[in-house]
C-alpha cells in the first residue's frame, strides 16, 4: 500500500516523537524561560506509540525518525526501539539525538535494531557551545558521536542550525569534519520557529553556505536516495564523508516532501509549520483501527502543497519544536 498525497507526493516517512523533554535548551528551540512540560498523562504510551506506528507502516510508512525533545531522556527508550524496529514492513528506523546520552547508549541502540544516528551538533567550540546551547558540555556530545563510531553506527549524520554571527565562521571546521570522518555534516538554515524578531538577520541562505564551502572545497553533486530527508547533497573531492544543505527557508524542498509527524500527545499533522492536524488519543482509546488508519489517509490528503514562513505577512504560530520533534 502506498500513501500519495494530492499533490502526487509519496508519503513513506514518519518522524515519531515519543517526549517534549529535553536536556539542552537550545536558543532556536526554546525560549529562554523554557517551556511548560506535559505531564506523564498527556504523552502517549509506548503502547499507544508502538499501535500508531504499527498503523503507520500499514498505511505505507517505510522509514520512521525517532525524535523528541531528547528521545533519549525518555526511560525505557530502547526497549520500545527494539519492538518498533522488528515491525513487518518497516524498512529503516533512525533516530534524532543530541549527543549528551549517547556515550552510555550507542551499543543498546545499535543492538536494538536502530539503523542510522542523526546528532545534533552547532558549534565546535566549547564557549559557543554551551552559549547556544545554554550549558551544555560539548565534551560528552564528542564522547557520544566516538561511542557512536565504535558501536558501528555509520554513516553517522551531523546536523549544523547556522547562525549568523553566531557559528557561521565555524562552517569551513564543519565541512572539514568530513575530510578523514565518513560523517554526513548537513548545514541547516535557521527557521522562525519562535517567531522571534529580527530572525532573518540570522538566517543564512543555503546558497551562501554552499558558496562559502565551495571556495574552500572543490564539491561534487550527489543523488539522494529516495527515502532521503530534504538535503541537497555533495562531496568534497576526495572526502571520506558528505556535505548536506537544508533550506527550509529560501529554498524551501515542500514539493520532494515525504513525510507526517507525531508529536509527543499524539496529535497527527501534515506539515511541521501548518497548524492542521488531529489528535490521535480518542482513536486510540476506541480501539477502532479502521478509524486511526482512514485518519492517516485523510491527514495525507490534508497536507499542504508548502509552507509560508518565509513569506511577509504571513500567519504563523510559535512552533514547540521540543513537542513536535522538529
Amino acid at each position: 500500500m502506498a500513501l500519495i498525497d494530492t499533490y502526487g507526493r509519496r508519503i513513506n516517512y514518519l518522524r515519531l516523537s515519543v517526549t517534549d523533554r529535553c536536556n539542552m535548551r537550545c536558543c532556536y528551540c526554546m525560549p529562554a524561560q523554557g517551556v511548560a512540560k506535559l505531564e506523564h498523562k498527556e504523552m502517549l504510551s509506548y503502547e499507544e506509540l508502538y499501535r500508531v506506528s504499527a498503523a503507520c507502516v500499514a498505511q505505507g510508512i517505510e522509514k520512521i525518525r525517532v525524535t523528541g525533545g531528547e528521545p533519549l531522556v525518555r526511560r525505557g527508550l530502547v526497549d520500545f526501539l527494539g519492538r518498533l524496529s522488528a515491525l513487518p514492513g518497516l524498512k529503516e528506523l533512525v533516530l534524532t539525538t543530541n549527543g549528551l546520552l549517547l556515550e552510555e547508549l550507542a551499543r543498546p541502540l545499535k543492538e536494538a535494531g536502530v539503523a542510522r544516528l542523526n546528532i545534533s551538533l552547532d558549534s565546535l567550540q566549547p564557549e559557543t557551545f554551551a552559549r547556544i546551547t545554554r550549558g551544555a558540555d560539548l565534551n560528552r556530545v564528542l564522547a557520544g558521536i566516538e561511542a557512536a563510531e565504535q558501536a558501528g553506527f555509520g554513516p553517522l549524520k551531523i546536523n549544523m542550525v547556522v547562525m549568523r554571527g553566531v557559528n557561521d565562521q565555524e562552517i569551513l571546521d564543519f565541512a572539514a569534519l568530513t575530510l578523514e570522518k565518513p560523517f554526513t555534516v548537513r548545514f541547516i538554515e535557521y527557521m522562525p520557529t519562535l517567531k522571534d524578531e529580527g530572525w532573518g538577520a540570522q538566517s543564512m541562505p543555503g546558497s551562501e553556505i554552499l558558496a562559502a564551502i565551495g571556495e574552500r572545497y572543490p564539491l561534487l553533486p550527489l543523488v539522494s536516495s529516495e527515502m532521503a530527508g530534504p538535503a541537497r547533497n555533495y562531496k568534497i573531492q576526495g572526502a571520506s564523508g558528505a556535505i548536506g544543505i537544508i533550506t527550509p527557508v529560501s529554498g524551501h524542498f515542500c514539493e520532494s516532501c515525504n513525510r507526517i509527524r507525531i508529536t509527543a500527545t499524539g496529535r497527527v499533522r501534515g506539515c511541521l509549520f501548518s497548524d492542521q492536524g488531529t489528535e490521535l488519543k480518542p482513536l486510540l482509546a476506541s480501539g477502532d483501527p479502521e478509524a486511526l488508519e482512514q485518519t492517516l489517509r485523510r491527514i495525507v490528503t490534508q497536507k499542504p502543497g508548502r509552507h509560508h514562513i518565509a513569506e511577509e505577512g504571513a500567519e504563523q504560530s510559535v512552533v514547540n519544536m521540543s513537542r513536535i520533534g522538529g
